[in-house]
């Protein structure tokens, strides 16, 4: 009788979590892991290397470092298609490959909410190769400035005030400093706009830390628009609605779309009963109606019981996601029917605003500044062991508390 296959779609959070927890045990299947790139990045430092404060190699390391050649098959390609009914998947260059069961990771993509324009004109920051475009995007604005000196050129505009946004513009206005001096461009001509269509900036946290956040930023020159929600881009910039009748415009030569995230375009494809490329799983992150499949991470939805709202995508939810799904995989190749269900254990969030300053809340307790910079850099290591290991770690982790 031959081995169950089991196929691990991804290698973000999710993907390489359940790999690493799979490979630990003495689970006797195939293992196959499908990824479009040969290496994992880490997806919550990409506001990092957009901004230009550490190198996009310091984000990757290659999946090799992972995979356990003698229990796993490797396999760089791209999804194109989950075919449920065949239990097949179709590959860009491999074609089809069989499974037995299945596991989900396969991360997110930018959401315009139809915006118009910002597929043309937006950059998002999604992937090691669109932050790279990114800073040298910004940087080939600062050095035409000295010949141009067009002000629309040293404007920048980031479209959210999520996380994403917020942590891209504290590693912004860190580089500005040396964007500056490099370029030989006045510092007061730089004009760094935030509009965010929502009331409130990071609504997860409580007042008192977002004030002392965006006080930070507003110090370093960024401009905050809340309420504020972007129309249209374009060529020259952007519209936003200042008030339901009155839409302006802003010039600017670089546009940031960091306002929010959707699940894979796969998911549609496959033909998934889904909102925004999410599937609403069972709690033990099986697909309703399709058992042999588990989704975890940016495609997974799941309604936290407290709020009756749909937890977010965050890598942390993911790494937890994770470990259940390795549990649960185990016990369907095993014959199993005792799932174990999903249940997040909230164990902190820290949103960082550049170089040594960030606000949180970790274990209950509010944090912000220095204490608030280091829990990140913590918990940014412990992402890399539990992924990557010891080895990983030592080389990619976060050791410098002072920049």
């Amino acid at each position: 009788m031959s081995k169950s296959k089991i196929v691990i779609l991804g290698a973000g959070y999710g993907g390489l979590r359940t790999l690493r927890k799979l490979q630990q045990s003495n689970i006797d299947a195939e293992i196959v892991l499908v990824n479009k790139n040969d290496y994992h990045h880490e997806t919550t430092w990409l506001h990092e290397a957009a901004a230009g404060t550490i190198e996009p190699e310091k984000l990757m390391y290659s999946i090799d470092k992972v995979v356990n050649k003698s229990k796993t098959t490797f396999i760089q390609d791209t999804v194109e298609k989950i075919n449920k009914d065949e239990k097949t998947v179709t590959l860009t260059t491999k074609g089809e490959i069989a499974y037995d069961y299945l596991l989900i990771a396969l991360g997110s993509e930018a959401e315009t909410f139809g915006i118009s324009g910002l597929k043309e004109y937006a950059h998002t920051i999604t992937s090691v190769d669109s932050v790279k475009k990114i800073r040298a995007h910004i940087e080939a604005q600062f050095a035409k400035w000295k010949s141009e000196q067009r002000d629309e050129l040293l404007t920048i505009i980031v479209g959210g005030a999520g996380f994403t946004g917020i942590e891209f513009l504290g590693e912004l206005t860190n580089r500005i400093p040396e964007l500056v001096k490099t370029y030989d461009v006045p510092r007061e001509k730089v004009r760094i706009v935030c509009l965010e269509a929502a009331p409130r900036v990071l609504p997860q946290f409580d007042e008192k830390l977002v004030s002392y956040g965006v006080g930070v930023l507003e110090d370093r020159g960024v401009e905050f628009k809340v309420g504020k929600p972007v129309k249209e881009a374009n060529a020259d910039g952007v519209k936003y609605a200042e008030s339901e009748n009155d839409v302006r415009e802003i010039k600017a030569a670089t546009i940031i779309w960091a306002a929010g995230v959707r699940g894979n375009s796969v998911i549609e494809a496959s033909g998934f009963e889904a909102g925004r490329g999410r599937v609403k799983v069972n709690n033990n992150l099986t697909v309703p109606n399709n058992e042999e499949i588990l989704i975890v991470g940016d495609c997974s939805l799941i309604i936290n019981p407290n709020n009756e709202r749909p937890y977010p995508p965050t890598a942390q939810i993911a790494l937890q996601q994770a470990d259940i799904a390795a549990k649960n995989l185990i016990k369907l190749v095993n014959g199993q029917s005792d799932l174990e269900d999903f249940v997040y254990h909230e164990k902190g969030t820290v949103c960082s605003i550049g170089d040594n300053d960030a606000i949180g809340v970790v274990m209950g307790k509010p944090l912000k500044g220095y204490p608030a910079s280091v829990m990140k850099k913590v918990i940014d290591d412990r992402a890399l062991l539990m992924l990557g290991g010891a080895g990983v770690l030592a080389s990619k982790g976060k050791f410098q508390f002072y920049k």
